[in-house]
């Protein structure tokens, strides 16, 4: 006889297994709070779709379906991926987001299976996890340049967009992560003979980095010191306010330059911004756009590729990483086109 048990109640025992350590990863560790806080995202949006599209989400036992009950049960769960994606397009969703929708979903049906002992049937095979590659935004050398060493432009900031600045400088500068930067402390400065070098494990990949400071990020640090070797360099700043305080640190700079970002829907290309609202280069200034410039800015100016992945942390498969480097080659064909236009001209 097909019986079923309802999902939305399995998916919140998922997260709580997630949160107490009842799941674990592969390798044995905790699941990370980011993790966690994605799985409670994609909870909200089941809870909204049933409602929105009145459809009941369950789940049956394979294993006691007749062939007939499983081609059934079989293109329920197509149904479903087909009108959950739609629900989520409606709402403004973007390929990345469906899918790491759809990706969370596969990852508890596995959860089902492998912990809870369930036969699912793999129905998540059927679901496709779509990707796109968003366009990469980053500090051209020159704006970089331009932050880092222009000292009336940073005297006219106030007190919090000063620091904030200093630390997206540092960041641009050794490409860490927003959540790395905030955990610096001075244990993870060693300064050797002249030289000061900067040493850590990247909370998110596990990976140790050394990378030697120049001077103006040496300056940085000394600025927010503590005597205390606990005590974080960087004051907490929630991520709202760090890019907020971008976004009017680029306005003041004049990076207001009119920009069109674009995504993916379905695979096809859309204009990420649909209102009338003039969308500035200083709008879309984020935390990533510090790593990303780090790593661009390596590329630019001739740093082997294998010596950046090992500053950033990207394997040598890292698709991530092959981004980058397309994206500093256009930019260095750019210049290039710039000396050859100007030697066509007799």
């Amino acid at each position: 006889m097909k019986t079923s048990k309802p999902i939305i109640q399995l998916f919140k025992q998922f997260i709580r297994d997630s949160e107490t350590g009842r799941r674990l990863k592969k390798n044995g560790e905790r699941i990370k709070p980011g993790s966690i806080q994605n799985y409670k995202y994609v909870l909200n949006n089941l809870v909204g779709f049933t409602m929105d599209a009145n459809f009941k989400l369950r789940i049956c036992d394979a294993s006691r379906l007749t062939k007939r009950e499983y081609l059934s049960e079989k293109n329920y769960w197509r149904k479903f991926y087909k009108k959950f994606s739609e629900y989520l397009y409606k709402k403004g969703c973007f390929d990345n987001y469906v899918g790491q929708n759809i990706k969370v979903i596969r990852t508890f049906f596995n959860y089902l299976k492998n912990d809870k002992d369930m036969h699912t049937g793999d129905f998540q095979r059927l679901f496709y996890v779509r990707k796109e590659e968003v366009d990469i935004l980053v500090l051209s050398p020159g704006q970089l340049k331009f932050m880092i060493h222009d000292t009336e432009f940073h005297n006219e900031l106030t007190p919090a967009l000063k620091r904030t600045k200093d630390v997206f400088v540092f960041g641009c500068t050794t490409g860490l992560r927003f959540s790395d930067i905030f955990r610096l402390t001075n244990k993870n400065f060693e300064k050797q003979e002249d030289d000061w070098y900067l040493k850590l494990k990247s909370q998110k990949t596990k990976t140790y980095s050394f990378i030697k400071l120049p001077q103006y990020a040496i300056e940085i640090y000394q600025r927010y010191t503590s005597k205390s070797s606990k005590t974080p360099i960087f004051k907490s700043i929630s991520l709202f306010i760090f890019n907020r305080n971008l976004k009017q640190i680029g306005k003041q700079a004049g990076y207001t330059d009119a920009i069109e970002m674009t995504r993916e829907k379905l695979g096809k290309t859309k204009k990420a911004n649909k209102t009338t609202k003039r969308l500035q280069f200083c709008d879309k200034m984020s935390s990533h756009m510090m790593r990303r410039t780090a790593i661009t800015t390596l590329l630019i100016l001739g740093m082997p590729e294998h010596l950046v992945r090992k500053i950033s942390g990207h394997s040598h498969a890292s698709s991530s990483f092959n981004r980058y480097v397309h994206y500093a080659q256009a930019y260095v064909d750019k210049e290039i086109d710039k000396v050859h236009s100007k030697l066509e001209v007799y």
